[in-house]
């Protein structure tokens, strides 16, 4: 080659073992012990662990509680600049923050914490990452966080969490906290699930956080109450994303605005082109998740990155391969991870390097 490869590192975090900023980094070092080239670190995230950080801005901590209502401190990252507020609702309603999963009264009541604070900061637009909650509430925490009083049909609260849902009559909106409510909302995800059935959030991700069959029939039915009661449709592609999550910001949005000012986008694709993959030119390109699967290919990381990539060169690495891909890819061993993402970093590199002596 006349002038140094470029190659792009953009992996996703490999969970449990290394970040997606550690990940890249491991990887680039693995390259240069083999390679004078040109690397740009591009990590990523999908709407799930470490989205907030893919957005530039300082990051703010607070008290809050989890999702079976302890006290914690959690973090988001507030860019001033644009007014915007990047949350992943993981980071106070995250499934890894509790030891025992308890899925009919967890809920999001910490993530609107979060939210209100970001609004008192100049926030008038709020980015949330969507992925790795423990709730299954319709984002019902998140309307009490910010005022909303949900009712039975004698005037009573329901109980937190989705298992309170079924019995939901109305919500009384007279302590709503209006500047708060009024925000524009971007939810970032990276599932397509409906609201409700055999599709929806209680059916596919209840089992995840802690839902037996039993469980998983009242969390459907009490998101399919949230969904009549508030007017929101429950087959919208998205909605069923952390644990119906969409649908109480959806029916917040539209009762302030008349028509939502919410956007359900793809977050993998959203953090790209937040990072100008889409204009990067290329000689390869390295990316990596912990387990690559047929769900990669949907709406992750890997899958995105081989969708930008066109003819460019991919090499996939991740901990387990239980899919193919046009692309190389290359496994994981066992040890420290640091030692074995520069590994791998090195077997990408000297796979490049026999590509263009071949060629040569």
């Amino acid at each position: 080659m006349n002038s140094p490869a470029k190659i792009i590192i953009a992996p996703d975090s490999f969970k449990g073992t290394a970040n997606a900023d550690q990940a890249a980094q491991w990887l680039a070092e693995g390259v240069q012990e083999v390679l004078d080239c040109e690397i740009v670190l591009a990590p990523m995230a999908d709407g799930g662990e470490g989205t907030a950080a893919r957005f530039t801005g300082v990051d703010v901590t607070l008290p809050t509680t989890d999702a079976l209502g302890r006290l914690i401190e959690a973090s988001y990252r507030f860019d001033e600049s644009t007014a915007t507020a990047y949350i992943d609702v993981a980071a106070a309603s995250g499934i890894t923050l509790i030891d025992a999963p308890r899925p009919l009264i967890a809920d999001t009541y910490g993530t609107g914490v979060l939210i209100a604070d970001a609004q008192t900061r100049g926030a008038r637009t709020i980015v949330l990452g969507l992925g790795g909650t423990a709730t299954v509430d319709g984002g019902s925490g998140i309307l009490v966080a910010l005022g909303a009083n949900l009712l039975d049909a004698q005037g009573h609260t329901i109980a937190q969490g989705g298992g309170g849902l079924a019995h939901l009559d109305h919500i009384d909106t007279a302590m709503l906290n209006i500047p708060a409510a009024s925000v524009q909302w971007v939810l970032l995800s990276d599932v397509d699930n409906p609201a409700t059935g055999p599709e929806g959030a209680a059916a596919v991700f209840g089992p995840q956080k802690g839902a037996s069959p039993q469980d998983v029939e009242k969390l459907d039915a009490g998101l399919a109450r949230l969904c009549q009661v508030t007017g929101v449709d429950p087959t919208t592609p998205g909605m069923g994303a952390a644990g119906g999550l969409a649908i109480g910001i959806t029916w917040l949005s539209a009762l302030l605005h008349g028509q939502p000012q919410v956007q359900l986008l793809p977050g993998a694709k959203v953090i790209a082109s937040a990072a100008g993959l889409e204009d990067m030119e290329a000689d390869l390109i390295i990316s990596g998740e912990g387990r690559f699967d047929a769900q990669s290919l949907h709406g992750k990381v890997v899958g995105t990155v081989l969708e930008m990539a066109g003819t460019t060169p991919v090499a996939i690495v991740a901990g387990r391969h239980d899919a193919e891909a046009n692309a190389w890819q290359i496994t994981l061993g066992e040890g420290e991870p640091e030692t074995q993402l520069r590994e791998a970093g090195r077997e990408v590199a000297q796979r490049f390097a026999s590509m263009f002596k071949n060629q040569g």
